[in-house]
C-alpha cells in the first residue's frame, strides 16, 4: 500500500456504530419479512412487488447510512434509516401478529410485536421532516424550532395514544387482532390519532415548502443546485410514487419503488454534493422524455382508435401501423421537445448551442484568419467561460 493510498484510507470517516446497527436491523427484517408474509398468507402477490418494496427500504437505509457516515452531525441520515426501520417493523410485526393470534400459532414475543406495530406512524413524519431539514439538518431560526417541536409533539402524541390503548388492551386481555395482523384499538382518544397525524404531516409539508422557497431566494449557486436535486426527487415521488399507492398492479408496485427511492437518492446526492451540477441535464432529460412518452402514447392510442373504429382496419394491422408511425415520429418529436425543454430547464446548454450555431454560421463567410481566431476565442469564452484561453495556429510552410 502506497503512502498516498494509506493517507486516503486514514482520512475516510469511520462508520458510525448506531447507523450501522440500524442498517443491519433493516437488512435482517427485510430478509425475514418474506418468510413471515409467506407463512401468514400476506406475502406480496408478485415478485415485482416484493422487489419494489425491498428496493425502497434498501435505498432509504443505504442513503441514510452514507449520509450518517460522512455528515455525522446531520440528522437526515438517521431519519432516513429510521423511516426504513419503522416501516419494516410495522410490516413484519403485522405478519407475525397474524401468525400468533388469528392463525393461533404458538409464537413467543407476541406482545412485543403488538407494541412495535404502531411505530410505522413515525416514518410518515420522518420523510417530510427530511425535506424540511435539507440539506444541513438544521432549522434557520428559533421560530422554526418551535414549529418543529409542535409537530414532533403531535407525532409523540399519536404514538403514545396508540401504545397506551394497546397496553391497556393487553393488560385487560381484551385487545383484538384483525385478520391482517392490525391491533384494533379503542378508547376515548383513539379517534384523535388520525386528526393529529394528518395535522402534523400537513404542517411539515407546508413548512418544508416554505423553508425551501425561502432558502432558494437567498441561496448561492451551490445551494440552488442542492435544492434542484431535492425538487427533482420530490417531483418523482409525487408524480410516480404517491399515485401508485392506490393501484394494485405489478407495474404500479414498481412505480412505488421508483417514487419512494427517488426522494432519498436526490436528498443524498444534494447533501453529499456528488455530481451536483449534472442536475440541469438530468431534469431536462427527464422532463423531455416524459413529455415525448406522453405525446407518443396519445398519438399511438389515437391512431389505433381511428384505424379500428373509423377506418375499420383489423386490430393487428392498426397496431402495426400505429407502432410504425410512433417509432418514425420519435426522433423528430424528441429533438423538438428537447430543444424547448433545454430552453427552460437547461439554459446553459441551450445558450451554448445557440452561441456555437451562430459561430458556425459566421465561419462560413470568414476569410481573415486573425478575425476567425478572435471570433473563436470570443465564442469559447462566452459559451464555456474558462479561466484561461489560448489558441495555437499552425501555419503550413
Amino acid at each position: 500500500m502506497t503512502s498516498a493510498h494509506a493517507a486516503r484510507v486514514r482520512s475516510r470517516p469511520p462508520w458510525p456504530p448506531v447507523a450501522v446497527a440500524m442498517a443491519v436491523l433493516v437488512v435482517t427484517l427485510l430478509a425475514a419479512t418474506p418468510f413471515i408474509g409467506s407463512a401468514s398468507g400476506q406475502s406480496t402477490e408478485s415478485a415485482v412487488g416484493g422487489f419494489a418494496l425491498a428496493l425502497m427500504f434498501l435505498t432509504l437505509a443505504a442513503v441514510g447510512l452514507v449520509v450518517a457516515r460522512f455528515q455525522r452531525r446531520n440528522p437526515i441520515g438517521y431519519l432516513l434509516l429510521g423511516a426504513s426501520l419503522c416501516f419494516l417493523l410495522t410490516l413484519s410485526s403485522g405478519g407475525y401478529l397474524t401468525l400468533a393470534y388469528p392463525q393461533h400459532h404458538h409464537l413467543p414475543l407476541g406482545a412485543v410485536a403488538i407494541v412495535l406495530f404502531p411505530v410505522g406512524l413515525l416514518a410518515i413524519f420522518m420523510l417530510p421532516l427530511t425535506v424540511l431539514l435539507f440539506p444541513d439538518g438544521r432549522v434557520p431560526s428559533r421560530r422554526w424550532g418551535w414549529l418543529l417541536a409542535a409537530v414532533l409533539a403531535l407525532a409523540v402524541y399519536s404514538l403514545a395514544v396508540n401504545e397506551s390503548a394497546i397496553v391497556a388492551g393487553l393488560v385487560s386481555h381484551r385487545l383484538r387482532i384483525s385478520s391482517d395482523g392490525t391491533p384494533v384499538i379503542s378508547g376515548p382518544l383513539s379517534r384523535t390519532i388520525p386528526l393529529a397525524g394528518v395535522a402534523g404531516v400537513l404542517t411539515l409539508v407546508v413548512a418544508a415548502v416554505v423553508r425551501q422557497v425561502q432558502a432558494w431566494r437567498h441561496a448561492g449557486s451551490d445551494r440552488r443546485q442542492q435544492i434542484k436535486w431535492l425538487i427533482s426527487g420530490v417531483c418523482v415521488f409525487l408524480v410516480i410514487g404517491v399515485p401508485s399507492l392506490g393501484i394494485n398492479s405489478s407495474l404500479w408496485e414498481a412505480g412505488i419503488a421508483i417514487g419512494f427511492s427517488a426522494l432519498p437518492l436526490a436528498i443524498g446526492v444534494g447533501i453529499l454534493r456528488y455530481r451536483l451540477y449534472d442536475i440541469d441535464r438530468i431534469v431536462s432529460r427527464t422532463v423531455s422524455y416524459g413529455i415525448v412518452t406522453a405525446l407518443l402514447a396519445g398519438v399511438y392510442a389515437g391512431l389505433v382508435l381511428l384505424a379500428t373504429r373509423e377506418l375499420r382496419f383489423s386490430s393487428e394491422v392498426a397496431v402495426a401501423v400505429s407502432t410504425l408511425a410512433a417509432a418514425a415520429a420519435f426522433n423528430p418529436v424528441r429533438r423538438r421537445v428537447q430543444h424547448l425543454v433545454d430552453r427552460r430547464f437547461n439554459r446553459a446548454r441551450y445558450d451554448a448551442d445557440r452561441i456555437v450555431a451562430a459561430f458556425a454560421a459566421r465561419l462560413q463567410d470568414g476569410v481573415d484568419l486573425e478575425a476567425v481566431r478572435a471570433d473563436l476565442g470570443g465564442t469559447v469564452q462566452e459559451a464555456l467561460e474558462p479561466e484561461h484561453l489560448s489558441v495555437w495556429l499552425v501555419r503550413e510552410a
